[in-house]
């Protein structure tokens, strides 16, 4: 019964197997093996337009890494206050960038409000040197509250923010958002206005795999992304085995199954601790379960072996995998059933 974050889960044996594939007999290194062109070119057919990518094994990485294109040490990176560049990232995003600012954001559910960013936006002054200027917008999507952006709410806030500079898009769950919306990669990516992502699997069945997604004119910082990689030290002379793990993640849309799979336990999840009187907080737009349960409830749970994550006052979140069995459910509802 772990529901403490998608990362607890095991590996998919698909992955498993396709790193054991690629572990035969010698490749080029440093990225400029068959498995990464595969790569590319599956991701590129997903979200149907030609892009430039680089594989990390961390969804800070990626962030980190993804934003240092689009931010000078000077300026200043808008975010919702609750954002996993803010929040869990301890400083990488700074740290890559050479000091940029994050400018916080308010907003329900940690999706940035409309109205926030427009007066934060109307008020920026590129030319007063003595304010740090907004220079890129980063959304989550799912947000760190588990809500879906739609594709018109990220268009909103991506038409505001292009005149004063790119998008980034954390989709570390846009597997669970595609699943939950029914849009596709390319309507919630680049056709809403997002310019870089950062594309997770690691928490949907790959051991450690997350590409930075470079979309129209933001193609011309593959050069330097490539060479940022390499000082940061995310340029890995062995990377077929990345490139593996994504390969087989988008093969034969797996990735969508496996989204799937965690959305429908949450859903189910949701249900018994509904039922056994939590009061759901969040949207359910994806994986995640954030719920109001009183002590009593939690020290059952725990004295159980359930495993979940306190969230603030009597809120806690529950994380559902690819992985998350109807045992795992079930054994939720028993532990809460009426004795």
């Amino acid at each position: 019964m772990n529901f403490s974050s998608d990362t607890a889960a095991p590996a998919h044996p698909a992955i498993i197997e396709a790193i054991a594939a690629a572990n035969t007999g010698a490749a080029s290194s440093y990225g400029a093996d068959k498995w990464m062109a595969a790569a590319k070119a599956a991701l590129s057919d997903v979200f149907e337009t030609d892009l430039d990518m680089w594989l990390v094994p961390s969804g800070t990485a990626a962030n980190a890494l993804a934003l240092s294109l689009l931010c000078p040490s000077h300026g200043a990176i808008l975010c919702h206050a609750e954002a996993h560049i803010e929040r869990d990232e301890r400083g990488a995003p700074e740290f890559y960038t050479g000091g940029a600012k994050l400018s916080l954001l308010p907003g329900r559910y940690a999706k940035i409000d409309l109205d926030a960013l427009k007066r934060r936006l109307d008020a920026n002054r590129p030319g007063f040197v003595h304010e740090v200027p907004a220079c890129a917008l980063s959304l989550s999507n799912l947000t760190e509250c588990g809500a879906a952006y739609s594709a018109a709410e990220t268009a909103e806030r991506a038409e505001l923010m292009h005149p004063h500079g790119p998008v980034h898009l954390d989709g570390a769950r846009f597997a669970n958002t595609l699943v939950s919306t029914a849009k596709s990669p390319a309507d919630l990516s680049w056709r809403a206005g997002v310019n870089v992502m950062s594309f997770g699997a690691t928490k949907n069945g790959a051991i450690g795999c997350e590409a930075i997604l470079l979309f129209g004119e933001a193609r011309k910082l593959a050069p330097d992304l490539m060479a940022r990689a390499k000082r940061a030290g995310h340029m890995p002379p062995k990377m077929r085995f990345l490139a593996a793990q994504m390969g087989a993640y988008l093969k034969d849309g797996l990735w969508l199954d496996l989204a799937r799979r965690a959305n429908s336990s949450a859903k189910k999840l949701a249900d018994v601790l509904t039922t056994a009187g939590g009061k759901l907080v969040y949207p359910l737009d994806g994986n995640e379960v954030f719920i109001d349960i009183e002590p009593a409830v939690v020290k059952k749970l725990n004295d159980a072996g359930a495993a979940f994550y306190p969230w603030a006052g009597k809120t806690h979140r529950f994380v559902c995998s690819w992985n998350t069995s109807e045992a795992d459910i079930s054994g939720i509802a028993t532990v809460l059933s009426p004795s």
